[in-house]
């Protein structure tokens, strides 16, 4: 039975996500294998080969498809892979929710072995609270990351951009207290916001901004005693107990790369030091950059992303969530290899 879908993807992921599948189960033709609803891809429902066969007809995603379907051949050619031998089954694990913690950000699952994750000029490694970055420094288990971290890192410049927003929009039926704001309150607020700031809360916002990053690199970096940093290395980069397979696109074409384990990365690399700091770029930004040594060459090089802080669905809606992303090209990141 097919689990429920508790977060439907857009069109575009869907496409890409299903067209890989398609490919590594190695039909002759995309829109053939599409027709053909192969019982051997597992996990789909009639409606969702429905809205398959609908969107290759459409031609809206024919590049998508396109480059897709090319990925998952060459996953079933490549000697890393599966060599030519034809899969016994694909599923399709995109569109839900892990039940447990997730170790590997698969998509696709191949012969009950072969985990794929599938990424799309995306370079979003995770998408999670603040706290859970700098106070679980991305490991699993509980964590309290309800608590709005703009209030908790700097209630001041909160306070003074919410007063600024409030009198220019006239909400004076809004409580006086930023932290006083019910769920009803955040999203009547980022209604009547809209898109832009009012000329009032620029300067504000600008103060705000500065604030989180400054504060927050700052706690964050505070975390990082040099016993842990190869770890939070190895959670930022997705580099778990598991390897996997990345198979997308990034601006420069096809990217097809095997990952590995924490295990393979130190047979290869030495850290030398992960760091964190503040940068600016219109919205709460931290940056974060690992040296590290490449043992068979003895070369240093540097591997970097960044974090963004931002509201959830608008200004003030919800509580901010902490967006990680990896700067250097993936297949320069210390244990990602190309096919």
């Amino acid at each position: 039975m097919v689990d429920p879908i508790d977060d439907m993807p857009s069109d575009r992921t869907f496409v890409t996500e299903l067209a890989t599948g398609l490919g590594i189960l190695g039909a002759q033709h995309v829109g053939a294998a599409i027709m053909e609803r192969s019982p051997r891809f597992t996990n789909l429902t009639g409606e969702d080969w429905d809205r398959l066969e609908s969107l290759w007809n459409s031609g809206s995603f024919a590049s998508e498809l396109k480059a897709g379907y090319a990925n998952g051949l060459a996953f079933l050619a490549a000697s890393d892979a599966l060599a030519i031998r034809p899969a016994r089954i694909v599923e399709w694990t995109g569109g839900r929710r892990p039940p447990g913690d997730e170790v590997v950000p698969s998509d696709l699952r191949v012969d009950h072995v072969y985990l794929v994750s599938c990424k799309y000029m995306s370079r979003i490694l995770h998408n999670l609270s603040p706290a859970r970055l700098v106070d679980a420094l991305l490991a699993s288990g509980r964590v309290d990351d309800n608590t709005d971290w703009y209030l908790r890192v700097a209630p001041a410049e909160y306070q003074a951009l919410y007063m600024a927003c409030r009198e220019s929009i006239g909400a004076a039926s809004l409580p006086a207290l930023a932290s006083d704001l019910t769920v009803t309150d955040r999203r009547r607020l980022a209604a009547q916001l809209g898109g832009s700031w009012p000329d009032a809360a620029r300067e504000p916002y600008s103060r705000l901004c500065e604030a989180i990053s400054t504060r927050t690199a700052a706690l964050w970096k505070g975390r990082l005693a040099p016993p842990l940093q190869e770890a939070v290395l190895w959670r930022l980069l997705r580099i778990g107990s598991a390897p996997y397979f990345i198979l997308g696109t990034d601006g420069r074409g096809s990217m097809r790369l095997r990952i590995d384990t924490p295990w393979d990365w130190r047979q290869k690399y030495r850290l030398r030091e992960l760091r964190v700091v503040p940068q600016s770029g219109g919205q709460p930004r931290v940056g974060w950059s690992a040296r590290y040594d490449e043992k068979h060459t003895g070369q240093e090089r540097v591997v970097s992303g960044h974090v963004e802080l931002r509201w959830s669905h608008g200004r003030f809606a919800l509580p901010p969530e902490a967006k990680v992303y990896i700067d250097s090209p993936h297949d320069q990141v210390p244990g990602y290899n190309p096919l």
